[in-house]
């Protein structure tokens, strides 16, 4: 074998598998020590990439749930709230209950029930005024979508979350048809002889039927007030008039969900055929715009469409009339305005832009229940009901059951949105954060025990190669024999 002095090949070789095997423990130590196997892009560029992205969804979807659980604090909260509200407006009723027994009641006892009413108002709205969640106020009307409107017979119903904020400009509103009801009307005016012959006038409601015979005692007059009193014994929503002696008969109720049947003895009277049973003319729904965009229509009521890109849930109700179908403009013709302003509540509930939920959380002050209710007295909302005389109370009723229904109806919405939103949602951010993070720990947390194992490995192969330096750096010592 040849022998060199100049270049020790043996030591540079174990001094580069030294290095090799030295490199290998470190990188193996720095695993072991932070227990994650990725510590550096350089030890594995994708999977630190899938990794990060998996950490910034892990950290959104933690945020998240605690999103959630805030969410459902504060609607429990409103609940809660609402529920005070729900058990004045119970004892309001009964007070308005006991004024309406008249026979019993002097002025003192009514004078006492209306202070105590006015009372019970008072607290509902100081409830309204002071409920909150932190800062935020809860049942004071800015939690919600409100509106309003401009124009003869347009009146703002309500708006969902998904409503464009209008407050500026507000949304034109076009109608091409206006509502209708169902009618019925005579071709034949009734006659006194009719009248005495035994004339039998009949009408049928959804399977509810007024029918009255006439007498020799009847007139024309006493005819269709006895008819009407049938009608109102026995539940059907129809009102009857006549015009020089032919009998008009109109639902209550617009649109196309109500109709009627109608029979009369006599040809012409009633129904064409005598003794026949007729259906009379249906009702028709509203048909129009609300800025441009399609609405659906219900009886007086028209409402953006779901997917409308502005006037989505916004609901208006249009009670005045329009020119013959005829006349009016292909893209109907302009009514008013309605002014919407959104400041409905959002919750974000998911790790990722644009995952959010939401719901409109109106007043309870009392200046805002019970509205649009026909009723004798005059009244325009609930703040406004006087029970110290008869008809009061009786309007009263009207009101306040107006108001219970609707109290009740947005409990209802606040518990569906806790029940089927918020515990929904956080039971699955639950369940895909776990998942998230078990996946995160496959790509990037260190087996131990396999990690271990290398490090006994590359322990031996590095003091292994520390012993073959040491030899290999005595190899050039053997030429020294050459010169002796």
């Amino acid at each position: 074998m040849s022998l060199r002095v100049n270049h020790n090949i043996s030591a540079l070789n174990s001094h580069r598998n030294m290095q090799i095997n030295d490199a290998g423990m470190s990188k193996t130590l720095e695993r072991l020590s932070s227990g994650m196997k990725i510590n550096r892009a350089s030890d594995g560029p994708a999977a630190l990439v899938i990794s990060e992205q998996m950490r910034g969804q892990i950290a959104g979807l933690t945020q998240a749930i605690d999103n959630s659980e805030t969410a459902i604090s504060m609607i429990q909260t409103t609940e809660a709230n609402l529920n005070e509200v729900s058990t004045l407006l119970t004892s309001i009723r009964q007070l308005s209950i006991h004024a309406a027994n008249e026979a019993v009641n002097d002025e003192y006892m009514l004078a006492a029930d209306q202070q105590e009413i006015r009372n019970a108002l008072d607290t509902m709205n100081r409830i309204s005024k002071q409920a909150q969640f932190g800062r935020r106020k809860l049942l004071n009307g800015t939690n919600g979508a409100s509106g309003s409107t401009t124009g003869k017979g347009l009146q703002f119903l309500g708006a969902s979350i998904a409503t464009m904020d209008s407050s500026k400009n507000g949304f034109d509103v076009n109608i091409t048809h206006a509502a209708t009801r169902a009618n019925a009307s005579g071709t034949t005016a009734l006659t006194l002889d009719m009248v005495k012959a035994g004339e039998t006038l009949t009408v049928i409601e959804d399977g509810k039927m007024a029918t009255y015979t006439t007498t020799e005692d009847d007139n024309v007059d006493t005819t269709i007030k006895n008819l009407q009193s049938q009608i109102e014994v026995n539940g059907l929503n129809i009102d009857i008039s006549e015009n020089e002696g032919v009998l008009q008969l109109v639902h209550r109720k617009y649109g196309s969900d109500y109709g009627f049947q109608v029979s009369s003895s006599t040809a012409g009277v009633l129904s064409q055929e005598g003794g026949a049973i007729e259906m009379g003319e249906r009702g028709s729904d509203v048909r129009g715009k609300i800025n441009g965009e399609t609405a659906m229509g219900k009886g007086q009521t028209l409402t953006g469409i779901d997917g409308a890109q502005s006037v989505d849930g916004l609901s208006v109700r249009f009670t005045g009339e329009v020119g013959m179908e005829g006349d009016v403009p292909l893209e109907g013709e302009y009514v008013g305005k309605v002014y919407v302003t959104q400041n409905s509540v959002r919750f974000q509930v998911g790790g990722n832009y644009n995952q959010m939920a939401g719901l409109s959380i109106e007043s309870t002050h009392a200046d805002t229940l019970g509205r649009n209710i026909d009723n004798i007295s005059g009244y325009k909302n609930l703040d406004q009901i006087d029970v110290r005389t008869f008809q009061g109370a009786q309007d009263a009723l009207k009101l306040i059951d107006d108001a219970v229904t609707k109290l009740a109806s947005r409990r209802g919405e606040l518990g569906a949105f806790q029940k089927n939103t918020l515990e929904s949602n956080l039971s699955n951010l639950r369940s895909a954060n776990e998942n998230l993070i078990s996946s995160e720990s496959v790509l990037r947390d260190l087996d131990m025990a396999h990690e271990m194992a290398t490090f006994t490995r590359n322990q031996v192969m590095t003091q292994s190669a520390t012993a073959m330096l040491a030899q290999a750096n005595q190899m050039p010592q053997t030429v020294l024999k050459l010169l002796a």
